[in-house]
């Protein structure tokens, strides 16, 4: 049974995801779809030609974790796509939201990642696709980003060194490293304040973001940077001392 895996499948670019590989990569018994909110995971029913396989999980939780391990040892599939799309983020300087939250950040952008893609891979055959949800953030230290930006930096390190090792057998990785888009995820990330107007001006589409994502990934790039603006950006964080850049950042 050939299938795709979506975490994050609820919302945002997870959601376009599910779309994407339903409509333009044949093939596909089944789409298993992850996410911890059921009722969102549930107005997939009948929207895409592949027949769906539901998991209202918490990938911060081992029980939750066991309960995907035990389908795939049950089912023991192909597996053709994996998307890593499950993740938050919180803005604001370090200690000004609970421990608990910036804990949480850690388990789901680093753990869950972590554990989902080395519980799937044994099921991944060779010349298959894995997309890594990273963001800009990974390029640099981020004052006031501080521990989602230092989450993605590991998802692009994971990403890229597990794309070296899988190389031989044809398993592609790709850590997709987005600026700003326009999902929920920001409405979580500022929790009630504006967003800053310097951001707003890079918003890309998620449309464009996954279509993006999707290409560069079948091409085999091990990333993805959508939109000339932060193709520039993670140029700049390449030449320039971060020191620099985050002086800047902090610049009132």
């Amino acid at each position: 049974m050939k299938i795709a895996i979506v975490t994050g499948a609820s919302s945002g670019m997870g959601r376009k995801m599910v779309f994407r590989l339903a409509d333009r990569y044949g093939g596909f018994q089944e789409i298993w779809v992850v996410g911890r909110r059921k009722e969102r995971l549930d107005t997939l029913d009948g929207k895409v030609p592949v027949k769906l396989r539901k998991f209202p999980l918490d990938l911060t939780k081992k029980e939750d974790l066991e309960i995907l391990a035990a389908a795939l040892a049950e089912k023991k599939p192909e597996v053709r796509f994996l998307v890593n799309a499950a993740g938050f983020g919180i803005t604001g300087p370090v200690g000004s939201f609970p421990e608990e939250e910036a804990a949480s950040m850690v388990r789901l952008n680093c753990e869950g990642l972590t554990a989902v893609t080395e519980l799937v891979l044994p099921y991944i055959s060779d010349n298959s696709r894995i997309l890594q949800f990273a963001s800009a953030a990974a390029f640099m230290p981020q004052p006031g980003f501080a521990v989602y930006a230092a989450t993605k930096a590991y998802v692009l390190s994971y990403s890229r060194a597990l794309g070296e090792e899988l190389r031989r057998r044809r398993i592609f990785v790709t850590a997709v490293c987005p600026g700003p888009v326009d999902t929920e995820f920001f409405g979580k990330a500022l929790n009630g304040k504006p967003m800053d107007p310097f951001k707003r001006l890079f918003m890309a589409r998620t449309k464009y973001v996954v279509d993006r994502a999707f290409s560069d990934c079948l091409k085999g790039k091990p990333v993805s940077v959508p939109g000339l603006s932060m193709k520039a950006f993670y140029l700049l964080c390449r030449i320039c001392p971060h020191s620099l850049l985050m002086k800047f950042l902090t610049w009132k």
